[in-house]
């Protein structure tokens, strides 16, 4: 006699002989342990409803991973283009604040530079040369070293030999010290001594001594229509070195500066202007660089 049975895992129907009832196994079609009932189970007979003779299918694999890495692919690109346009549309506005925050400091720098100068005007009744010369006309210094100490570089100004040029031995290594006031932050000059601001002399200059030193009294264009300092991009490897911006050189223009479109200028009356190049014509460069030609300067 035998027993028709079913896998209770699979619902596989197999017939085995009634002398294997209570037995276990595993299934020829699942391989799952099983135990042969004994005639008249419920497993033993015709399939139940729902099942099948024939083995399951396998479970059809999940395409839920892919979608979910599909998904963090797309999220992740999406975060790295709209951070890209974020950069692109923050960097200008970035470069700007600090082109402005350089261009503030330089400003500062040359108040200083003018406050200096009417400290000197104080204390000597009389206006700093541009470039300083010895008796026999040879340049020996920039006027810069007259002012150092009315800018917070009185011990620097105790040891400076004036009877010697600045690039002479004893007074070289003070030439190499950095005065901060007279950098211009925006500067790519590699010398850490230089300085991005030029007196301005020649004829008819304020700072001009080729006949004698200037007083504020000998200023009749007014204080504040005399420009005195230009910054602009130098080569030079010291502050102390006796160069300056010549008023013929306007003819050219503005010279490069170190900040966009123009440069910025000290007034004698101490206020600093920054001058659009684009806008300032040699006639008005040289107007304002004279102190008693007469002329009404609009700027």
């Amino acid at each position: 006699m035998t027993i028709t049975f079913r896998c209770p895992h699979c619902g596989k129907e197999t017939q085995v002989a009634d002398q294997y009832a209570g037995q276990s196994g595993p299934c020829a079609a699942c391989g799952k342990t099983i135990t042969i009932p004994a005639p008249g189970h419920p497993l033993s007979g015709p399939p139940l409803p729902g099942f099948s003779a024939a083995p399951l299918p396998p479970p059809k694999s999940s395409s839920g991973g892919s979608t979910l890495i599909l998904v963090l692919v797309g999220v992740i690109g999406g975060l790295v283009v709209c951070g890209g346009i974020l950069v692109a549309l923050l960097l200008p506005a970035v470069q700007a604040a600090r082109e402005a925050a350089r261009r503030s400091q330089s400003t500062n720098n040359m108040r200083q530079i003018g406050l200096a100068i009417h400290n000197y005007h104080d204390t000597y009744n009389c206006l700093p040369p541009a470039v300083i010369y010895d008796s026999s006309g040879r340049p020996m210094c920039s006027g810069f070293v007259a002012l150092l100490p009315f800018l917070e570089q009185g011990a620097l100004a105790n040891r400076w030999d004036y009877s010697k040029p600045w690039n002479d031995p004893v007074n070289m290594p003070l030439s190499m010290t950095v005065i901060p006031y007279l950098k211009d932050p925006s500067s790519t000059n590699p010398n850490p001594a230089h300085t991005d601001y030029l007196f301005i002399d020649g004829p008819g200059t304020a700072l001009d001594i080729t006949n004698g030193y200037n007083r504020i009294s000998s200023v009749t264009d007014g204080l504040s229509n005399t420009m005195a300092v230009v910054e602009a991009k130098t080569s030079n490897v010291s502050w102390a070195e006796p160069g300056s911006f010549n008023i013929a050189q306007f003819a050219g223009g503005l010279p490069p500066g170190n900040h966009r479109r123009g440069n910025i200028v000290l007034i004698l009356d101490g206020s600093v202007r920054f001058i659009d190049s684009n806008s300032a014509s040699p006639e008005m460069l040289h107007a304002l660089s004279t102190m008693d030609g007469g002329e009404t300067v609009a700027y």
